[in-house]
């Protein structure tokens, strides 16, 4: 994939992401929002992964973790969802590793426990993203 190409996913993604909140409103379980993004990102082609299992290779050993990842959608964008007041530090952190141990250029920081979605949602991009052709 090209940087634009994973922008055009990114801005896609979001998208969807503002119907669901737009429909739904703020105040419910993460869970919900997960499971309404998932439904608004198959219904529109793009291969979800959801829930799924971050490998932590250690030494050259893969660990028995339980690291869960919310979505990864077309094997480029980690999405991590919050339902909460407010996102801090440590969930941007928690996402930039998601995205390092996957490999992935770009991640979205989104939370639907807010009046505007927009505000509160945080593209991530790392290394990967600088390495891929314009």
């Amino acid at each position: 994939m090209t940087k634009k190409e994973v922008t055009q996913l990114s801005y896609e993604i979001i998208g969807l992401a503002i119907k669901v909140h737009k429909n739904l409103g703020p105040g419910l379980l993460e869970s919900i929002y997960e499971e309404c993004l998932k439904y608004e990102l198959l219904k529109n082609g793009y291969e979800v992964k959801q829930q799924f299992i971050v490998p932590i290779i250690y030494e050259g050993l893969e660990m028995k973790t339980r690291l869960v990842a919310d979505l990864l959608v077309n094997d480029c964008i980690v999405i991590e969802l919050k339902a909460q007041e407010e996102t801090l530090p440590v969930h941007e952190a928690q996402l930039l590793t998601y995205m390092k141990v996957l490999k992935k250029p770009q991640g979205l920081l989104i939370n639907f426990f807010t009046t505007n979605i927009t505000k509160s949602l945080k593209p991530l991009v790392n290394e990967y993203f600088t390495q891929l052709p314009d």
